[in-house]
């Protein structure tokens, strides 16, 4: 058997860690060996005594850098306890979007390594020397990397087999085919006067499939109008 999927954590702020990763589908997948979880300190790797890990900005400023020789020295050691090529990501606003078909890719890896930055950022010479991507999970800013790993492990781990209770329902979700999800109804049959569409109570599979996605292409058009686009290209 391979070994499980891994995450390695690379953080000022530990005890943040599992939190929300601890419950529901991954808190089990955790607790099962489905994944695995590796928190590392990034201040166990200051040089002086008070485990300072930045410093003020080149050129002046606001704020502070998290310098890069320590930022480095985390990398290095999350990378020798990880296969070679276990991509090292540094949540970032600045970074490409975290997607679902790249959130699949990465699950389909041996893991990855996450560099939560905090401050004004990290000092751009360790994310150039140790190859280092920026990942964004969104256009908004947060006061660190923490929540945005969270958010990526998460969007990872549900994709390793055996975590989801019902694997056939990851091929129907939003972004799967390509459109957002077609809208979700159960009893009751009528409530506050309004009644789940006839044709789902029908027991007519083709036409429920048809309903679905001509929804499914309607929501997309109107609140996605970039995914429709690019979802009509042949």
């Amino acid at each position: 058997m391979s070994p499980p999927w891994h995450a390695g954590v690379l953080t000022i702020f530990p005890e943040m860690f599992p939190g929300p990763l601890g419950l529901s589908l991954a808190g089990k997948a955790l607790a099962e060996k489905r994944w695995t979880l590796d928190v590392i300190d990034i201040r166990n790797f200051a040089t002086d005594k008070h485990r300072s890990v930045d410093d003020t900005p080149a050129g002046g400023g606001a704020g502070m850098v998290m310098r890069a020789d320590i930022a480095a020295a985390a990398i290095d050691a999350a990378r020798a306890e990880m296969p070679d090529g276990t991509p090292t990501l540094y949540l970032s606003p600045r970074g490409r979007t975290l997607t679902q078909e790249r959130a699949r890719a990465l699950a389909q890896g041996p893991g990855v390594i996450l560099l939560c930055g905090r401050f004004e950022g990290v000092d751009q010479r360790v994310l150039d020397a140790r190859n280092v991507e920026e990942i964004s999970i969104g256009d908004y800013v947060l006061s660190g990397g923490e929540l945005a790993a969270q958010v990526l492990i998460d969007a990872c781990v549900r994709l390793i087999p055996g975590v989801a209770g019902n694997e056939s329902s990851l091929a129907e979700e939003s972004f799967a085919s390509g459109l957002l999800e077609y809208p979700h109804y159960t009893r009751p049959r009528e409530w506050e006067g309004r009644a789940i569409p006839e044709v789902l109570l029908s027991g007519d599979h083709k036409e429920i499939a048809k309903w679905r996605r001509e929804q499914a292409e309607a929501l997309t058009r109107e609140r996605r109008p970039d995914l429709w686009e690019r979802y009509k290209k042949p």
